[in-house]
């Protein structure tokens, strides 16, 4: 059981540090498209990302792409 739970944290962890890289160049990528859609880098994006994985981080995107509707 102990190896269970420590592989579902590294998981999480590699999840919450790819997503936020993710967040980090999407952002950088749309600023210089000229879109002002940013998703922003705290806690509980990280949370998100790290939970949710890829999906998470294009739901957020999601979220703010529907704000500036």
């Amino acid at each position: 059981m102990p190896k269970e739970r420590s592989h579902l944290f590294t998981n999480f962890v590699v999840r919450a540090i790819v997503g936020a890289a993710m967040i980090f160049f999407i952002n950088e990528f749309l600023s210089s498209q000229g879109i002002a859609v940013q998703v922003g880098l705290n806690p509980w994006t990280v949370l998100t990302s790290g939970i949710l994985g890829t999906p998470g981080v294009a739901l957020l995107y999601g979220i703010s792409f529907y704000g500036i509707m």
